[in-house]
Parts: structure tokens; C-alpha cells; sequence
């Protein structure tokens, strides 16, 4: 791929020049994406000046391609008054989800000069809760009246085409904007052989939608279960608010497979890139966990410790302390990964909860079992007797069993209580299981070698 920054002395030399044929042919002759790219390394001012040379359609995808960054720093510099157009035109959710990174002080100059119909929308958007189906949703979408005739209805969606977001789906709906059904786009070009056909006899009435409060994880999996491209939102009497597109789930399903992905690792969710956040910050949410995690390894010290007696006088018990408590720590891990992975894709539910112990205490015990064998073999050769060296396997077949037990009903818990099981951190997960392999061991290692 050539390097973006080599065509950085063309634009600017076009921009020196004013060659209004030159950049209007940069603007139109790439993807908007690719346009996006090559116009990184200018400066807002000198973005902005390019962007003038793209009708509005194409400016605002270009707009909306550039890096956040980018588009913040245009919003912050460029004249008020301009910008406020820019926002006027741009998708709902967008224009949304971006005054949100501005500067307030910028926000409050920028508002009273947005269009009034687009200053109401971006107040009702923005009312509704981070992370929920109202925060993601467009209010942009296809309607239609159901006893409109399919030639009519034709005209009227070619009318409100140039304003939408999207036309895969368009929804059918009451004087009180109640949703009462939807048609495809196809559908309708499929009966404009019939044009007196009313749309009320082509509408499908049994449609799949989200509440505005529902999380926005949710509304990600039931439009991955549906397989669809976009689906309606609605309130608790019915009415249609808006809808989220296929690009929208997208954007949700990577930031919460990013945020999940942090919280396994214990670590606190990132709000920008890992380059983009300050290292304090950075130090801030790795150290809050990992004091955490600090706190919880001293309560295994303390748990060897009160087993010290018992070390000094059978010294080879301290070989296999890290062998017990990282195969433990290992199997809660594995567990608590595929619990909450199958959380969140659907494939499990609270409700299957004693399916999931059944299936992890059988798995523990095969697992110890077969882990178990092996520890027998490896302690014999430092035990005493082969009867001492009983106490290692016994170990490790209890300490799977718990691993399996504890990773699997944790995440199962968290998410009972409301809060997101991916904090189940498998960090945490080892730490809790290594403290009660120590005391399983030292128990059993007491009960084999001293059982009077």
C-alpha cells in the first residue's frame, strides 16, 4: 500500500494553487474512505477547505469517515456557523455520538445555530443513556402508510430516499406513529407490477424490534439472530422512535468485544486507543486491578503461612505448591472464558445455569482425573512413599474440580446481579482459586500424611 503521506504535497500544492478541477476530482475519484485516509496529515483548516469541493452528500461521508480526532478538531476551529450546516447534515446517531467528544463550550456556541428540527433530534437523542438502543438509533427511516397503493408508495419513497439513511426496510405506520408493519424495498419493486395494490396487504405484521431502553449489547444479538439489516426501535406503547443499521451493530459488537477483551484481562476499558490514552490514565485502570489482584495474593500468603508448621517438617510439599495452584488457576480460566464468551454470544442464558454446573463438575472431574495421573507420577519420584505422594493428585483433581466450578458460576453470578460478567476478570478468577488450592492442599497433605 502507498503510504498516505505521499500524496500530502499534491494536495497542498492544489490547495496553493486553488485548482478547484484538481481537488473536486480528488474528492469524487476514491471511496470515501480511501479519500479519508489520504487526508490525514492535513490540518483541519486544510481538510475543511477540500471537503468544500465535494457536494454535501459526499462531504458528509468523507466527514464521517476521518478519523474522530479529526473530526473533532475540525468541529473545535472551523467557523461556527459553518460547521453547524455540516451538522445539520449529517446522519442522527453520528452527529450525536460526536458533539459528545466536543468541547461543551464549543457545543453551546454550536446549537442555537443548527437547524431547529435537527437541534430537537439531537436533544432527544442524547437524552437517552449510554450504551442503550436510543443512544445508537437514527431517526432517519423509510415510512410509509398502510393503505397507501404500491405506485404511490413508489413516488413517495423515491421523495424521502435523498434524507434517509437507508430504504432495505420500510416501516408502515399509523397517524400516531404506531409501527404497524414493514415491506421490503424488494418487496415493493417485486409488486410495482401490481401499482393499485395496497401496502397494508404486502406489509409483514410480525416484526422483530427493540425497546429504546434495551442495552445495546442485546439489540447486537437479536439482530445477529434475525439476520438482519436494520431493526425498528420503539417505545413501551409501540411507537416507532427510530432504527439501528447493520454498520451501527457493528460498531457496537467491536466496541463490546474491545471493552470484554480489557475486562478478562483485568483491565478498566479504554475510552480512546492505547496510543491515544494518557499514560497516567493508562497506569490508573491497569493499577486499580492489579491492586486488587495484589490484595488477593497476600490473603494466599497468609493462607501458606498458617501452614508453616506443616512445610518445615515436610519440606518436598513446597515443589508442587506452583504446579497445584496454576493448574487450578489455569482450568477456572478456561471456564470462565467459555461462560462468559457463550453469554454474550446468546448461546447460554441464567436459566441454564445447573446445565452449565453439570457439565463443568464432568468436565472437572475427567480433567482431574487425567491431570491427576500425571502429578502422581511426577510426585512419586520426590515423595517418600508412594502413599504420601497420593496427596499431589488428589489435589489437583479437587483443585480442577473447583476451577471448573468456580470460573463457570462467577461470570453466572455477576451477570444475575446486573453487572457485566466479562469483570470476572480471569485474573481474579486465578488469584481466588490459587488461595483455595493452597488450602485443599495443606488439608489433604495433612489428612494422608499425618491422619491421626
Amino acid at each position: 500500500m502507498i503510504p498516505n503521506t505521499l500524496y500530502l504535497p499534491e494536495l497542498r500544492e492544489m490547495l496553493a494553487e486553488q485548482d478547484e478541477s484538481g481537488l473536486r476530482e480528488f474528492c469524487t475519484a476514491l471511496h470515501p474512505a480511501r479519500t479519508a485516509e489520504f487526508m490525514e496529515g492535513l490540518t483541519a483548516e486544510e481538510a475543511w477547505t477540500v471537503l468544500q469541493y465535494a457536494e454535501v452528500p459526499l462531504r458528509v461521508e468523507i466527514f464521517g469517515f476521518s478519523e474522530e480526532e479529526k473530526q473533532v478538531e475540525i468541529v473545535e476551529t472551523i467557523d461556527r456557523a459553518e460547521i453547524a450546516r455540516l451538522i445539520g447534515d449529517l446522519p442522527p446517531d453520528d452527529r450525536v455520538d460526536l458533539l459528545a467528544e466536543v468541547d461543551p463550550q464549543v457545543v453551546e456556541e454550536l446549537m442555537p445555530l443548527v437547524p431547529a428540527e435537527e437541534r430537537r433530534d439531537i436533544q432527544r437523542l442524547s437524552a437517552y443513556p449510554e450504551d442503550t438502543a436510543g443512544a445508537v438509533m437514527t431517526t432517519e427511516f423509510a415510512r410509509l402508510s398502510e393503505d397507501l397503493p404500491v405506485g404511490r408508495a413508489v413516488e413517495e419513497i423515491g421523495r424521502q430516499a435523498e434524507e434517509l439513511e437507508t430504504v432495505y426496510y420500510l416501516y408502515i405506520v399509523d397517524d400516531e406513529d404506531h409501527l404497524r408493519g414493514l415491506v421490503s424495498f424488494r418487496q415493493l419493486v417485486s409488486a410495482m407490477g401490481k401499482p393499485d395494490t395496497v401496502i397494508g396487504d404486502l406489509m409483514e405484521r410480525d416484526i422483530v424490534t427493540v425497546d429504546v431502553k434495551d442495552d445495546q449489547e442485546d439489540v447486537a444479538q437479536k439482530v445477529a439472530r434475525y439476520d438482519l439489516l436494520a431493526i425498528p426501535v420503539v417505545d413501551d406503547e409501540h411507537h416507532m422512535l427510530g432504527i439501528i443499521t447493520h454498520d451501527d451493530i457493528i460498531d457496537v459488537v467491536r466496541e463490546e468485544a474491545a471493552e470484554d477483551a480489557y475486562r478478562i484481562a483485568a483491565v478498566e476499558p479504554l475510552d480512546e486507543g492505547y496510543l491515544k490514552t494518557r499514560l497516567f490514565t493508562l497506569t490508573w485502570k491497569r493499577g486499580i486491578w492489579l491492586t486488587i489482584l495484589f490484595l488477593g495474593a497476600m490473603l494466599t500468603a497468609l493462607a501458606l503461612d498458617e501452614y508453616q508448621a506443616v512445610i518445615k517438617s515436610i519440606p518436598w510439599l513446597v515443589l508442587f505448591i506452583p504446579l497445584v495452584i496454576s493448574t487450578g488457576g489455569n482450568t477456572g480460566n478456561q471456564s470462565a472464558t467459555l461462560i462468559i464468551t457463550a453469554l454474550s454470544t446468546g448461546n447460554i442464558t441464567l436459566g441454564d445455569w445447573w446445565r452449565v454446573v453439570q457439565r463443568e463438575l464432568i468436565m472437572g472431574l475427567l480433567l482431574g482425573g487425567f491431570l491427576g495421573i500425571i502429578g502422581y507420577l511426577c510426585a512419586a519420584l520426590a515423595a517418600p512413599s508412594l502413599l504420601a505422594a497420593a496427596g499431589g493428585p488428589i489435589t489437583l483433581g479437587l483443585g480442577v474440580v473447583c476451577g471448573t466450578l468456580l470460573g463457570s458460576l462467577l461470570p453466572l453470578l455477576f451477570s444475575r446481579l446486573g453487572l457485566d460478567p466479562a469483570m470476572m476478570s480471569n485474573p481474579f478468577v486465578a488469584g481466588l482459586i490459587d488461595l483455595i488450592g493452597i488450602i485443599i492442599y495443606m488439608k489433604v497433605a495433612i489428612a494422608v500424611l499425618h491422619p491421626g
